[in-house]
């Protein structure tokens, strides 16, 4: 059982993601709050294995408890999804660099949000399908290939880019032939071999690096 926390200032979403999620068998709602304070009193209380967080909320917005949560100083992580309205830029930029595993848009669907639960509670990380290749084109330099480029296999290589285009784990492994066991294999193998602490910063060093462009 999958447990999650939402934490979003409108008694309508909040209600809503509830009810959506609490359709599925292997997710259960264990909390939802209105603010950002009592999202990280309530996730430090309970362990969730997944935090929805709206970014704008009173007290302490969302991107504030993502690092609360889950940013690099804190030594036992809670996975965190951000929800919202706006995509701008640096709040995607803000919100992965803070630990995010996973940045939806509020109309993404029913069914990207349950993904992007289930992706995020299994160490992988899901970011909107509109806004993955813009977001992630915004840490290309014109830069020559990075030299840890060097250091990963042909095999590992084309992992990264299919996950840096967007595709998830099962995805990945259809357009490549490969069973899911082996692409998680890879990128936790790519993971340790440039410092990276999930998915999403693996595509962010890719395009940062010109691994995408070369």
């Amino acid at each position: 059982m999958i447990r999650v926390l939402i934490a979003d200032d409108q008694e309508m979403v909040r209600a809503g993601f509830r009810m959506i999620l609490e359709t599925q068998p292997d997710i259960e709602v264990v909390a939802d709050v209105p603010d950002g304070v009592s999202a990280v009193a309530r996730a430090r209380e309970l362990r969730p294995d997944v935090c929805l967080l709206d970014i704008r909320m009173p007290g302490m917005d969302g991107l504030a408890v993502t690092r609360a949560l889950a940013g690099p100083e804190v030594a036992d992580p809670i996975k965190v999804v951000v929800v919202t309205t706006f995509d701008l830029d640096e709040y995607v930029h803000t919100a992965l660099a803070n630990g995010a595993s996973g940045f939806l848009l509020k109309d993404a669907g029913p069914a990207l949000l349950m993904e992007a639960v289930r992706a995020a509670d299994r160490g992988d990380a899901l970011v909107s399908p509109q806004i993955t290749v813009r977001l992630l084109r915004h840490f290309a330099s014109p830069r020559s290939v990075d030299p840890q480029a060097a250091s990963l296999t042909e095999r590992e290589t084309d992992v990264v880019k299919a996950a840096a285009r967007g595709l998830t784990n099962t995805e990945i492994g259809a357009e490549l032939f490969l069973s899911l066991s082996t692409v998680k294999t890879h990128l936790a193998a790519v993971q340790a071999k440039i410092g990276a602490r999930n998915r999403v910063e693996i595509a962010a060093w890719a395009w940062r690096t010109g691994l995408m462009t070369s």
